[in-house]
């Protein structure tokens, strides 16, 4: 178990992939918004891959422990102590009983995530133990963890010393500019060419009020087709109403001027056009950035988020864990040889026959040449 010393700014439970098949009830799929980061920290302490972690969002908490526990944590660097020493990320650390955990600002990235040996053994709501603070559900009593509070973990049997190869960790943006994909539609009819080229070559800015339910963005006008100009009265009367309609996750969400990404706990349809979305691939990326951080978007076909979607979900696996030398060592393969046929030799009586041959070759005046017998 560990206590909640400090809370932090907002540290909830979630897991991943979250809530899924609730749309259709009106609740968010939540989960982690970096869930590149949070499931490789259930990697490398050898969790499965629904257990449950932390999500800390821009300031961490302060945990003290229970009993023994293997951790890991990933995401943005909060500084992170044990007892008041610097422990690495994207590693997996050993802890003691009545050990500290102590976390600070984020210096890059938004979000960092720790993983226990066991998971966090909270009570599942709709198939997920994920917390939707705004609707009180998942997590601990539908909250944020909160000072005082106890989280319980499951079983452990993990080792510490596990790290992530560099190459499987994101690298995430130091200079406040991100590029992120999308793809086109489902309402993309509704803007003409000039607003697609508009969105596509321009830098937008994320809004302070901004939150897990959506990220508002700052940037120019968009301009729209005849048919969000000339439309039936059902639709409403700005270009960018719709009559209501399902919303993808990661719908880039036109609320007049004003595109709002809807991100993992945010509505599940309205009344606005949907331009483009972004995809799961590029989450993470929403997930690590702060106000104030600029945006621009690349647009990409379905086949190719699909792929990058499947290359994440490979290196989030054993296969991101780098091997020790001493591994690496006794997995060395060693080289054999087959053997077809084994001779053994008496050199003695290869001697003795030596000499019998001199003495015939002497015989007969042959002491000279130099002759080579084969059996």
């Amino acid at each position: 178990m560990v206590e909640v010393i400090k809370k932090g700014l907002e540290t909830s439970i979630q897991d991943y992939p979250g809530r899924i098949g609730s749309l259709n009830q009106g609740f968010p799929p939540s989960g982690p918004m970096d869930n590149w980061s949070f499931r490789l920290a259930n990697v490398l302490v050898e969790n499965k891959q629904d257990a449950a972690a932390l999500e800390c969002q821009f300031m961490g908490p302060s945990l003290k422990f229970k009993n023994n526990r293997i951790i890991a944590i990933t995401g943005a660097n909060m500084s992170p102590k044990l007892d008041g020493n610097p422990i690495p990320l994207w590693e997996s650390i050993e802890v003691k009983a009545n050990q500290v955990l102590e976390m600070e600002f984020a210096t890059i990235g938004a979000r960092s995530y720790i993983a226990f040996s066991g998971g966090i053994i909270s009570e599942p709501w709709l198939s997920s133990r994920s917390t939707f603070h705004k609707a009180g559900v998942g997590g601990i009593e539908g909250k944020a963890i909160q000072e005082g509070q106890i989280i319980p973990l499951g079983k452990s049997k993990s080792v510490a010393g596990r790290k992530i190869k560099k190459s499987s960790i994101p690298i995430m943006s130091t200079n406040k500019k991100w590029t992120i994909e999308v793809v086109r539609g489902p309402n993309d009819d509704w803007v003409d060419e000039k607003g697609h080229k508009m969105f596509l070559n321009s830098k937008w800015k994320l809004q302070a009020k901004s939150d897990r339910t959506g990220y508002r963005l700052d940037g120019p006008d968009w301009s729209f087709t005849k048919k969000a100009t000339h439309k039936g009265l059902e639709h409403g009367s700005n270009p960018s109403n719709i009559i209501d309609q399902g919303y993808p996750v990661g719908a880039i969400n036109l609320a007049g001027q004003t595109p709002i990404i809807l991100v993992n706990d945010g509505p599940s349809m309205g009344g606005f056009i949907v331009p483009y979305t972004v995809p799961s691939a590029s989450f993470w990326k929403l997930g690590q950035a702060k106000p104030g951080d600029g945006f621009n978007f690349t647009e990409v076909s379905i086949e190719e988020a699909q792929l990058l979607r499947n290359e994440q979900n490979s290196i989030c696996s054993e296969l991101s864990i780098e091997e020790s030398i001493e591994k690496n060592l006794l997995k060395k393969p060693s080289i054999t040889k087959n053997i077809g046929h084994i001779e053994v030799k008496d050199f003695g009586k290869e001697k003795e026959k030596e000499k019998i041959r001199d003495r015939l070759m002497e015989k007969k005046g042959l002491e000279k040449m130099k002759v080579r017998f084969f059996n």
